[in-house]
């Protein structure tokens, strides 16, 4: 989008140049990219940039005001809520801050971020620390962009993310908590974590509970588990529903959680109502409405408690609204639809943009820190990997901001 930039790393682009891409990071971390990272990274304009941190700071607002908690209480289904949520003083608050934006046009043909949604929940932290100096490595990036924000160096990033996990404690009484982590396809991004700051990724399937205590096998030793670094969800663990673990999510044990896994539907799709903000498209609880839009088409429809797009409706008739019944309306949201704006020039025509604006929020920290960001592009209808399949110039990438 800064179109100097845009042509300069276009000029230098070759699928040849792509490939050889690929293949560095292929060799500095053989078989962990389960993804595909798109030919480009994205170049944010100034103008855009202080638009998409202001819309971060108008939802920052909203979930560090008094009665947060209170208000996001029926977030949380009632066979997943997990004990020992701080409640009260410096630690009550979620760890990490997810923030997706459609990019746009508003009414004077001015590029603007809408809303698309926002979680409680890490992302690829790891993996979006590695990929700049990547991109850096094969294409012509000046040092007037950057990934990080805060003018904060990548050695500065990865000393905030350390203290964020880890905090005081030791890296190996933390653990990177995932079910078969080595299968995710997001294990690229574990594999770094380890690297830069010492937690080991560790399967549910492979902890053992003594009383409320928790433990590990490392190098041959039982090693007592006292941070939880999480990016377990409770979604995924429906795909197995035959496991048998030691230690449940749901039970009350002697640990910190990193971020705690309540945060995950607290900040979430169920924020979305109470967001007021011009980056925000209204949204509605279905079970508020009397009357319905006449224009659905205008609006998608979203169960709350779904990950990855699972069940969202983008072509919403007063069909799929009736076959909801009343009592289970509660649980899906009415959004206004965003028309993103094909803004990334390719060789061979415009691509869409999403934009995730990332922050950590240490223990004792006021407010939650805009460390990085990553991208996503798109060809398809929507952002994702089914509407992209054998499309190129699509994938996960990062941005540079002027």
């Amino acid at each position: 989008m800064i179109q100097s930039l845009r042509k300069t790393f276009n000029q230098a682009f070759s699928p040849d140049r792509y490939g050889a891409f690929l293949e560095s990071i292929e060799a500095d971390l053989p078989g962990q990219l389960d993804f595909r990272v798109a030919e480009t990274p994205v170049f944010v304009p100034k103008a855009l940039g202080d638009k998409l941190k202001q819309a971060c700071a108008d939802i920052v607002d909203v979930i560090t005001s008094d009665g947060f908690d209170a208000r996001t209480e029926g977030a949380i289904p009632a066979d997943q809520r997990v004990p020992n949520q701080p409640c009260d003083g410096p630690y009550n608050h979620t760890t990490f801050l997810a923030v997706d934006f459609a990019v746009c046009k508003d009414e004077q043909g001015e590029l603007t971020p809408q809303l698309i949604e926002l979680q409680g929940f890490p992302s690829l932290y790891g993996f979006q620390a590695y990929l700049p100096q990547k991109f850096r490595e094969f294409y012509p990036i000046p040092d007037s962009v950057s990934s990080l924000f805060g003018n904060t160096s990548r050695d500065e990033y990865i000393e905030l993310l350390r203290r964020t996990i880890i905090g005081d404690g030791l890296p190996e009484e933390t653990i990177l908590l995932e079910i078969f982590p080595e299968k995710q396809k997001t294990r690229i991004d574990f594999v770094l974590t380890k690297q830069y700051i010492g937690v080991e990724p560790v399967c549910l399937t492979k902890i053992k509970k003594d009383g409320r205590a928790l433990f590990y096998e490392k190098d041959g030793r039982q090693i007592r588990i006292k941070r939880i670094y999480n990016r377990l969800i409770f979604d995924d663990l429906q795909n197995y529903p035959d496991l048998k673990t030691d230690f449940q999510l749901t039970d009350d044990v002697d640990v910190t959680w990193v971020g705690h896994p309540n945060w995950f539907f607290r900040i979430s799709k169920y924020t979305l109502p109470f967001l007021d903000s011009e980056f925000v498209p209204k949204s509605y609880f279905l079970s508020d409405l009397e009357t319905f839009p006449t224009d659905l088409e205008n609006y998608v429809l979203k169960p709350l408690f779904s990950f990855a797009g699972a069940g969202v409706k983008i072509h919403v008739t007063q069909a799929d609204i009736d076959a909801i019944p009343a009592d289970q309306r509660g649980n899906f949201l009415l959004q206004r639809k965003v028309q993103y704006e094909p803004v990334i020039q390719s060789p061979d025509g415009l691509v869409k943009c999403e934009i995730r604006m990332l922050f950590v929020w240490p223990e004792k920290d006021e407010k939650p820190t805009l460390i990085t960001n990553l991208a996503r592009l798109s060809r398809g209808e929507m952002i994702g990997v089914n509407f992209n399949k054998n499309k190129d110039w699509v994938g996960g990438t990062v941005c540079f901001f002027e």
